[in-house]
């Protein structure tokens, strides 16, 4: 699996040297995931950073009655993990799922641990990525509680503009917290301009 794009992702926020570079990918397990996968299943304790080297994958919870609650997605060069399960070491609250077939490269959190004290400028990439998690996370709540479906799925087409065509509606529908058939009914009515 090329490590190309994973070392342009941590380049946006800090420069390794080639020594560096070679411990940072030695640390990484590759994996082929096919669709419908789970990558961590809820209840159990998320032990690594899931990076996306292509494919996609997203996250949900199910509720008391069965119902998928999609909670995020992670294209192609983006970051993945139930943050809570992977600090506290507590059973994870979501299920991690491939929707479309990934290559994916895994860090351990003991990895990532070694990667803190022998390059401590990984400190900073993760602190970084964690910094602009939380600050998505919490406009994604603001969002939910003050905004209309419409605008929300706006914003989704903002936020994941690869995904959009790539998608079941049915997942796009879960992540605003519609039904599938008002969903549709709201993206027709968005195509012919009401």
């Amino acid at each position: 699996m090329n490590p190309d794009s994973i070392l342009k992702n941590i380049a946006r926020h800090i420069t390794l040297d080639e020594q560096e570079k070679y411990f940072f990918l030695s640390l990484l397990q590759p994996k082929h995931a096919k669709r419908k996968e789970i990558i961590l299943q809820a209840g159990f304790v998320n032990s690594d950073s899931i990076y996306v080297n292509n494919g996609v994958l997203r996250s949900f919870t199910v509720d008391e009655n069965g119902v998928e609650h999609i909670v995020s997605f992670a294209p192609q060069d983006w970051w993945m993990a139930d943050l809570y399960s992977y600090f506290s070491g507590q059973p994870a609250v979501q299920t991690i799922e491939v929707v479309e077939d990934a290559e994916l490269f895994l860090l351990s959190r003991t990895h990532q641990d070694l990667l803190y004290e022998r390059i401590p400028k990984f400190e900073r990439f993760f602190r970084i990525l964690i910094e602009k998690s939380l600050v998505s996370n919490q406009q994604r709540i603001i969002d939910n509680l003050s905004l209309p479906a419409k605008e929300q799925y706006l914003k989704f087409c903002k936020r994941y503009p690869t995904l959009i065509n790539v998608l079941p509606r049915k997942y796009i529908a879960s992540y605003i917290g519609v039904t599938p058939e008002f969903f549709s009914k709201m993206v027709s009515s968005l195509v012919k301009g009401k």
